[in-house]
């Protein structure tokens, strides 16, 4: 049965607060906190979970880790040689700076055998398939789903199983287990916890994309920062590396 749980959460920072605060004590912001519902799915706390094994480490093989490479040679320098199997990276930028056809470049040009699955919760197929053809792109593993529910992208990205997945973008979807509206501290942090979980059971790579504002913060993304090993920040048609 579920159990529902009433909490208030800083708009900025994620700060969770049992009681309703005019500060924030995480962020030192104003007025940022709303309330959110919380459900949880009640179990027995005898249930039977998988077990973990301990491995000795100097017992253990060392072998070099495989790597998709992207297509451009500085992209996958500032990725360590690649992408990595099962790895989430997080490209950041301004909206408008070229995030999406950086993403559908690399869709194009990335090496290995599957196809790609390129999740858009802002543009249509058409749109993407306008940049596809200005960009002289005829790719038939690039594979559409314009969907912002996490649960049915879930479920395409389980049935298809891609080498590569792309979410365009992290501020767009959303989690029916949340009540907080799309793009909240705790959508996205729900949301990028789900697809980190999928793909890396699956040993899926994910490029998801967030949004950068104008004074160079990141759209309630730094909820994400704690799971990929990689991000990216377009600036000025340039890439660093966080």
């Amino acid at each position: 049965m579920a159990k529902e749980k009433t909490v208030f959460v800083c708009n900025e920072c994620g700060y969770e607060s049992p009681k309703w605060m005019g500060k924030c004590p995480a962020c030192n912001k104003w007025n940022t906190f709303f309330e959110e519902k919380l459900t949880k799915q009640s179990g027995s706390k005898y249930e039977k979970k998988k077990e973990a094994n301990p491995m000795v480490l100097n017992e253990l093989e060392g072998r070099e880790v495989s790597r998709n490479l992207t297509g451009f040679s500085e992209l996958d320098r500032v990725l360590g040689g690649g992408l990595v199997n099962g790895s989430l990276v997080l490209l950041g930028g301004e909206p408008g700076i070229g995030k999406s056809t950086l993403i559908l470049q690399i869709c194009d040009k990335i090496k290995g055998e599957g196809k790609v699955l390129y999740v858009s919760g802002e543009e249509s197929a058409e749109q993407i398939k306008l940049r596809a053809d200005r960009l002289g792109i005829k790719n038939n593993d690039i594979l559409f789903l314009g969907e912002t529910d996490i649960s049915v992208v879930e479920e395409a990205i389980l049935k298809v199983k891609p080498k590569l997945v792309i979410i365009d973008s992290i501020q767009t979807m959303y989690s029916d287990e949340i009540t907080s509206a799309p793009g909240s501290v705790s959508q996205v942090r729900e949301i990028t916890s789900k697809i980190m979980r999928v793909c890396k059971e699956n040993a899926i790579t994910t490029i998801i994309i967030g949004h950068v504002t104008k004074d160079r913060k990141h759209c309630r993304s730094k909820s994400i920062r704690t799971y990929g090993r990689y991000s990216l920040i377009p600036r000025r048609r340039k890439i660093f590396f966080i």
